[in-house]
């Protein structure tokens, strides 16, 4: 197992360096930079526009600004951000937090509410109860993200029950800490509903598709056979077999966490990598746009491994020699 982490890890660093020289190409063929924006402010002289262009290094040839920055991310540095006015690392770390947060708590509600749900419908297969299921599983998969998440900024500003966006109160900073962690609760509960239902939609039909399939296996009808009860044919013998599927794409929504959250973050105000993102292509920070870019990479790749390392684990068969 450790060889075979170690062979990842050192195979997905010419993965990473390829995706990095393409993006940055792509980049560079978009027309001007940071600097050329504030160009057209004739308040600022063009004379102070090309001293940051030579302290930003943006004067250099395109090989040359890539290679540095590549040196760069070695020494974790991973430029500095025109717009922030700050180091790229620091700031990611910063809204880094508040990603996390809500891919956690939507994660916790998605998976919580599906797999149980997925189980009740294929234990009980064409019934009401699998009916249902399957009507509010199409609903969620059919209703675009953006769309619900201005759905629920919209409920939320005629009922006035939860606050629109943003992630903390203005008066947070004198809030008692109990007061703080119930206003960050409150903020976080329609993100995570928004979020959370996209993943729970399409989890809650997989696991049904899996369980239906290994309860039709030979070996859960020889269960049955020797006289094993229903619920142990299903929750000992189909369900741990099932589950492998399962690990496998939780790997892929670990991965797919950034750009899954950016939609809820933008619409919501939620102040995380997504929208951080999105103001940085807006406003061709480019070695913002980088940072975010090489995060988002390891994650993808980060959240594979662990999906192959749980199923070592979860599955004796799987042996990665």
């Amino acid at each position: 197992m450790y060889r075979f982490i170690i062979r990842r890890v050192l195979s997905a660093i010419p993965l990473l360096i390829a995706i990095t020289l393409v993006s940055f190409a792509i980049m560079q063929m978009a027309p001007g930079d940071f600097l050329t924006q504030m160009s057209l402010n004739p308040q600022i002289s063009p004379q102070l526009i090309e001293k940051l262009r030579v302290t930003y290094g943006l004067d250099q040839p395109v090989h040359i600004r890539y290679l540095r920055w590549l040196w760069g991310v070695v020494r974790l540095d991973f430029g500095y951000s025109f717009a922030y006015h700050m180091p790229v690392i620091k700031l990611i770390a910063q809204r880094a937090a508040a990603t996390l947060l809500l891919g956690l708590s939507s994660t916790i509600f998605a998976w919580g509410i599906a797999v149980p749900l997925g189980i009740l419908a294929a234990v009980h297969r064409n019934s009401w109860i699998d009916r249902l299921t399957s009507i509010l599983a199409f609903m969620g998969i059919s209703v675009p993200t953006a769309f619900l998440a201005l759905l629920a900024v919209f409920a939320a500003a005629r009922t006035g029950w939860l606050p629109i966006g943003g992630m903390h109160h203005m008066s947070y900073e004198f809030m008692a800490p109990w007061q703080q962690f119930l206003d960050l609760l409150r903020h976080l509960i329609l993100p995570t509903l928004v979020l959370g239902i996209g993943m729970l939609a399409g989890l809650m039909r997989q696991v049904r598709s899996n369980l239906l399939e290994t309860l039709r296996s030979d070996y859960v009808t020889a269960a049955r056979a020797k006289g094993v009860s229903e619920r142990v044919a299903v929750y000992r013998h189909a369900f741990g077999n099932a589950i492998n599927p399962l690990i496998t794409i939780f790997g892929y929504y670990i991965g797919d966490l950034l750009s899954g959250a950016a939609l809820v973050e933008i619409v919501m105000a939620w102040p995380g990598l997504g929208r951080l993102m999105l103001d940085a292509l807006s406003g061709k920070d480019i070695y913002l746009v980088m940072g975010s870019l090489v995060i988002s990479s390891i994650m993808l790749i980060g959240g594979n491994l662990l999906a192959d390392i749980l199923l070592a684990y979860s599955d004796p068969r799987i042996r990665y020699d």
